[in-house]
């Protein structure tokens, strides 16, 4: 027999090639579990007509895991039981796996682009524990540079041309250093927060543009608890807001260009 050689069929190169498949496919099974910890089981027409069917696949979702938080508390993963809300839509064809299309407002109902998730109902925080999304009158060590145009005190102007109201106030991330919203006070005083990626910011006439919304949308964007604080469930649904907005804020946005 050869060096190496077991027996005559057998030599130690074959033995260690089968395990590296034994191993290779024990990875796969156990990455394959992990990567189900979010969003399994799935939900599908099947499931909603019968308890029995559990949409997960192969392998099984696995046991629920603990992690501990940097800030206290534990997390569960899988959760052991999801938020949920209502959601107002309905399939436009009766058969199995026809879209769904928006019943209500679908702006605030928050379907489609949209849609927001239900986060935990608390501000994200700091290394330190503090918030980490904040107004500039509580960051008093944070500035705009003088090199950058001030966006407090321009007027926004909206999807229709028209004015929907004016920046008071930016909101700056502790962590990133930078900023993440324009709170901007609308008609009847009401403040709300206009997301940085959807502003462009015209300095030389002093201006915001905003494509997403039209002037009267501004009046019904989500809200925050406290002035001076935003959780990740309002930053989830606020964003949502705008983001519904590039496709339900006027009909024309809603039906092909060709």
């Amino acid at each position: 027999m050869q060096t190496g050689a077991i027996t005559g069929y057998i030599d130690v190169a074959q033995l260690v090639l089968y395990a590296f498949w034994l191993f290779f496919f024990g990875l796969i099974f156990y990455l394959r579990r992990e990567d189900k910890r979010e969003g399994y089981p799935l939900e599908s027409d099947r499931s909603a007509r019968s308890s029995r069917v559990k949409v997960q696949g192969f392998p099984a979702i696995p046991v629920p895991k603990f992690f501990k938080l940097a800030h206290g508390g534990t997390v569960s993963a899988p959760r052991e039981s999801e938020p949920t809300r209502e959601l107002k839509i309905a399939p436009v064809a009766p058969w199995p796996g026809a879209p769904n299309e928006p019943t209500g407002d679908p702006m605030l109902d928050g379907v489609g682009p949209a849609s927001y998730a239900m986060r935990a109902d608390t501000p994200d925080l700091t290394v330190e524990g503090q918030p980490k999304i904040v107004p500039l009158r509580v960051a008093t060590d944070h500035f705009v540079p003088s090199q950058d145009p001030d966006p407090r005190g321009m007027k926004v102007v909206a999807g229709d041309g028209a004015v929907a109201g004016t920046v008071v106030d930016a909101w700056v991330d502790r962590s990133e250093t930078l900023i993440r919203y324009l709170e901007v006070e609308v008609a009847g005083g009401r403040r709300v927060l206009l997301p940085i990626n959807f502003a462009r910011i015209d300095g030389s006439r002093r201006r915001v543009n905003v494509r997403s919304l039209l002037a009267r949308h501004f009046a019904q964007v989500p809200g925050t608890a406290k002035p001076d604080q935003v959780t990740l469930r309002e930053e989830d649904r606020i964003m949502g807001y705008y983001g519904g907005g590039t496709l339900y804020a006027e009909p024309g946005r809603l039906g092909p260009w060709l």
